[in-house]
């Protein structure tokens, strides 16, 4: 017996789960806006403090800490902040990004090193950024810590060991997730000088205690932490519907993918998680609503009317450019327009399956280096659609999943926590998360047909797009 919490430090919230450690049952929970600049550390301190202010922490023996990823808080040798800290969405460094790209000799250089080339989310990119636009700033930088390193050395006041774990480790863009292990050269090939890196932990292995003789775990990413809270394993992949797309599964090993399409992350629980991103998920769903003078829910009434295929529309959902596909300078682009397949449900048909024929594009990325897909869990709010629930299972050619709403990034803080306080090889096991289940059943044939009408489409359009 025990009582464990799991903390979600957002982009613009905390939020506290506090559970039983053997059973996973939720006991209480907390929650505050962060009340100050998103950008500003303390605001994320003084978060904690407001959602922790009801008596949250009472009785509890660990926590677990899962945060907002990819964000850099560069440091002093003293250990303060030299500014404000950088965010995992600052889109200001894509051309540091692309900079870095060439500097080491481009994106098979980059994929080979560490497995995966800078984008600007990375704190890699973000480290050539300060480099270039603020020289000064850059030269008094010491050490960094991402978001939920920093926020397990404040929980700890700040000892002189500082922590990470690997799935946060393998989103920086200087930590290679198949050999596990740093590489400093990168560092200083982006900042222009070595600075101190925190100390990658195993799963299990505590960072340290409070003052208070509270265990804190090694902590986590949002996503990996979320992954944690779902239950997943191997034969089991996400696709998280945002405005861009994101496809990730467990795996037992790292992907080396030369070509930089697949993503080597780490999980938490000391597997893999190779992903791929699109450019265009739910955005093609708000533009194409826009279009049709509805929302996203009238757009899925809309596609319900319609049949498999849309009357022969086919929708290239490249609306943004593509990543996955390569094709960063391209236009989405509707074709099969016929007399009778111009109407309002053929087009929001059309605008489903394209959205979702783009995304097992990228799924098949993951399926040809050999990952098992059993079971999809799509999250995000227009997983909730149901002409998405419809399209999806047939299309992507398996079981979907929905899970039910839940705090599943802090229930997997949670849960880290308490396999830090118990012990063992393995994770305490946890109830599944609820889902709703969708079979393909008798509409299979009619998806593959759904998805072979639109790589013929897509392949006439940009013949070579995935090396065939």
């Amino acid at each position: 017996m025990g009582i464990v919490a799991g903390l979600e430090s957002s982009a613009e919230y905390t939020r506290i789960i506090v559970c039983d450690a053997d059973s996973g049952a939720v006991v209480k929970h907390g929650h505050a806006e962060h009340p100050a600049e998103r950008d500003d550390p303390q605001s994320w301190l003084m978060s904690l403090g407001r959602a922790a202010s009801t008596g949250q922490f009472a009785d509890v023996e660990a926590i677990g800490v899962a945060a907002q990823q990819q964000g850099l808080i560069p440091l002093d040798s003293s250990g303060n902040p030299v500014r404000s800290a950088l965010l995992g969405n600052d889109r200001r460094m894509q051309p540091a990004a692309a900079d870095l790209v060439d500097a080491l000799g481009g994106r098979h250089a980059w994929a080979e090193a560490v497995g995966a080339v800078p984008e600007a989310g990375h704190p890699v990119s973000k480290l050539r950024w300060l480099a270039r636009n603020e020289p000064g700033t850059a030269a008094a930088v010491a050490e960094v810590l991402q978001p939920h390193d920093w926020l397990v050395w404040q929980l700890m006041a700040r000892p002189s060991r500082r922590t990470t774990d690997r799935g946060e480790a393998s989103g920086t863009g200087y930590w290679s997730a198949a050999l596990e292990s740093y590489r400093p050269d990168l560092v200083e090939l982006a900042l222009g000088h070595q600075v101190a890196l925190p100390e990658v932990i195993g799963p299990a292995e505590p960072a340290g205690r409070t003052p208070e003789g509270l265990l804190i775990s090694a902590g986590t990413g949002e996503t990996m932490a979320a992954a944690f809270g779902l239950g997943l394993d191997v034969g089991d992949a996400v696709i998280s519907l945002g405005a861009s797309g994101s496809v990730f599964a467990v795996h037992h090993e790292a992907l080396a993918d030369p070509t930089g399409t697949i993503t080597s992350y780490a999980d938490a629980t000391g597997m893999h998680m190779p992903a791929v991103r699109t450019l265009n998920a739910t955005r093609v769903l708000r533009g194409a609503a826009e279009l049709l003078g509805t929302d996203v829910k009238g757009l899925s009434d809309l596609a319900q009317r319609s049949t498999p295929g849309a009357y022969g529309l086919v929708l290239l959902p490249y609306l943004e450019g593509e990543q996955t596909p390569d094709l960063p300078h391209t236009a989405g682009s509707l074709h099969g327009m016929r007399r009778e397949s111009m109407k309002p449900e053929h087009m929001a048909r059309a605008a489903v399956e394209g959205m979702l024929c783009g995304l097992a594009d990228a799924l098949d990325v993951l399926r040809g280096r050999g990952v098992q897909v059993r079971r999809l869990f799509l999250l995000g709010p227009a997983a909730g659609l149901p002409a998405v629930q419809d399209c999806a299972p047939a299309l992507f050619g398996t079981r979907v999943v929905v899970p039910l709403p839940a705090d599943y990034t802090a229930i997997g803080a949670a849960r880290q926590a308490a396999w830090a306080l118990k012990g063992g090889a393995q994770p305490p096991q946890w109830p599944a998360a609820e889902c709703e289940v969708f079979e393909p059943g008798d509409e299979l044939a009619a998806g593959q047909a759904v998805r072979q009408q639109y790589v013929t489409v897509r392949e006439e359009i940009h013949p070579g797009a995935f090396g065939a």
